[in-house]
C-alpha cells in the first residue's frame, strides 16, 4: 500500500507509476474518496469539540431555560453525528477499496516495458552443456528412470501433478538441504512456515486485489492456501516493530506452495514444469528502507552462487515495468538454460516490494538514535523452487546411456554420482 498522502502530493507521479505497469485505475476517483472522507473526518471532529465545549459550559449556566436549549442543540448533535458516523464507516470502506487496489510504483532503474518480451537480459552466466547425442527433454529421461511419474499422479489428483520417486525424490533434500546450508552462512535463520493463512494476511500481502482467480480458498475454513512461503513469512512479524540493529532480518522458508494456475495452457501443462503444488525454498528478508537496493542485490547473488554451485547455465533478466506483479517495485529472473527443449525457463525470481507489503501488515522499525518509528521494505527471492531445478539437472547432466549425473555439491547429500 502506497502513502495516501504521498499520492496527494505526487499525483501525476502515481498515475505515471501506475502506467507504467499497465494497470487500470482511476486516481481520481482515489482522490476524490479521500477528500469525501476526510471531510466527514473534519466535521465529525468540528461536532465533537462543540459538544465539548457545551459540556463544560452546561454547569456554569443558572438559566435553566438557557441550559435546556443547549441539551436539546446537542442531542440534535449527537443525532447528527451518529449519522456522519455511518457515512464515515462507508466513506472508509470505499476508500480502503480503492487504496487497496492501487499496486506499488516501479522504480526508476526498472526498464518500461508492456511485457515479459520487454525484460532485459543483464547477462549469462555457465557454458552450456554440448553432447555428442542430441538431447532429450527432461519428461523422456524421467519416464524411463520411473523417477517422475505424471500419469499415476492424474489419476490421483488430476492434471498438472506428479510424483518425484526414488532417487528424484532424494534429490528434492538434497537441494533443500544445499539450499538450507548456503543460506545459514549468511544469517538466514531456517522456518518452515504453515502453508495457509488467513484472508487479511494474504490480502495485506497484495496479492488478492489482482491474481485471486491463482489462489486456492478453502472457502470452509476461509483460509487460502500460499503460493509461496513469502506470503506466510511476511505475515509472521505483522503489527511489530524491529529495532533498526536488528535489520535486515532474514529468512529461508521452505513450504509446499500450491497454484490454480489458471491462465496456463498448452505444452507447459504436461511434466511439472507448471504444476498445482510443488516445493520451494524461498528468502525473505525485512530491510532498512536505505538499504534495501543493495539487498536485492544481495539476494539476486545467492540465487546465482547457489546455481553456479550446481554448475547449470543461466541468465539474469531484469523484468520490465508492465511485468511486475503488484508488490513489486523491481524485479529480477534467473532462467536456467534446458538444452533438451533448446530454451531457457524461469526458475528463480526476486524482488523488492519497498515498504507496499509492509504498510499493509503495519511492521515498522525504530532508530535507536531518533526513536522514530517507521514502515520498513520487504524483499523476497527464491533459492530453489525444486521442481524446475530437478527439470535443469536433468536436461543439463543427461548422459548418453540415459542416466543422469548428479551435480557433484549434491553427491554428498544423495550419497551416489548419477541416476540410472
Amino acid at each position: 500500500m502506497l502513502d495516501i498522502k504521498f499520492i496527494r502530493q505526487n499525483k501525476e507521479e502515481v498515475k505515471e507509476g501506475i502506467r507504467k505497469k499497465g494497470v487500470d485505475f482511476d486516481v481520481d476517483k482515489l482522490l476524490f474518496a479521500d477528500e469525501k472522507r476526510r471531510k466527514i473526518i473534519s466535521s465529525l471532529e468540528e461536532m465533537r469539540a462543540e459538544k465539548n465545549t457545551a459540556t463544560l459550559e452546561i454547569p456554569k449556566l443558572k438559566d435553566e431555560k438557557q441550559k435546556k436549549e443547549i441539551i436539546e442543540k446537542m442531542r440534535k448533535v449527537d443525532e447528527k453525528a451518529k449519522l456522519a458516523e455511518e457515512d464515515l464507516k462507508e466513506a472508509t470502506e470505499e476508500f480502503m477499496l480503492l487504496m487497496r487496489q492501487v499496486p506499488n510504483l516501479p522504480l526508476k532503474e526498472v526498464p518500461l516495458g508492456k511485457d515479459g518480451t520487454e525484460n532485459v537480459v543483464l547477462k549469462e552466466v555457465g557454458e552450456k552443456p554440448v553432447f555428442d547425442f542430441k538431447p532429450r527433454e527432461y519428461m523422456e529421461i524421467a519416464e524411463s528412470l520411473d523417477i517422475i511419474d505424471t500419469k499415476r499422479a492424474a489419476k490421483a489428483s488430476g492434471t498438472r501433478f506428479g510424483y518425484l520417486k526414488g532417487k528424484a525424490a532424494l534429490l528434492e533434500f538434497a537441494l533443500v538441504n544445499l539450499a538450507l546450508d548456503t543460506l545459514k552462512e549468511e544469517g538466514f535463520i531456517a522456518v518452515v512456515p504453515p502453508v495457509m493463512i488467513k484472508p487479511e494476511m494474504m490480502q495485506a500481502m497484495g496479492y488478492l486485489d489482482r491474481g485471486k482467480d491463482e489462489i486456492y480458498h478453502l472457502e470452509k475454513d476461509d483460509l487460502y492456501l500460499v503460493g509461496t512461503s513469502e506470503q506466510s513469512i511476511g505475515a509472521m512479524h505483522a503489527d511489530e516493530i524491529f529495532d533498526k540493529k536488528e535489520l535486515p532480518r532474514r529468512y529461508a522458508g521452505f513450504s509446499s506452495c500450491f497454484r490454480r494456475e489458471a491462465g496456463a495452457s498448452g505444452k507447459d501443462t504436461k511434466g511439472i514444469l507448471r504444476v498445482h503444488q510443488f516445493d520451494k525454498v524461498e528468502m525473505f528478508s525485512f530491510c532498512d528502507p536505505e538499504k534495501s537496493a543493495s539487498e536485492h542485490k544481495f539476494l539476486l547473488s545467492m540465487e546465482e552462487k547457489l546455481m553456479q554451485l550446481l554448475k547449470i547455465p543461466y541468465r539474469v533478466l531484469n523484468i520490465c515495468t508492465g511485468d511486475l506483479g503488484d508488490p513489486a517495485a523491481a524485479k529480477y529472473d534467473i532462467e536456467a538454460w534446458l538444452p533438451g527443449q533448446g530454451c531457457y525457463r524461469e526458475t528463480h525470481s526476486t524482488s523488492n516490494c519497498t515498504s507496499f507489503q509492509a504498510r499493509r501488515l503495519n511492521v515498522r522499525y525504530r532508530d535507536p538514535e531518533t526513536r522514530e518509528v517507521d514502515f520498513l521494505h520487504t524483499l523476497n527471492g527464491t533459492a530453489f523452487a525444486v521442481g524446475r531445478i530437478i527439470i535443469s539437472i536433468i536436461e543439463n547432466c543427461q548422459q548418453k546411456d540415459g542416466s543422469v549425473k548428479i551435480p557433484e555439491v549434491l553427491q554428498k547429500y544423495l550419497k551416489a554420482d548419477k541416476i540410472s
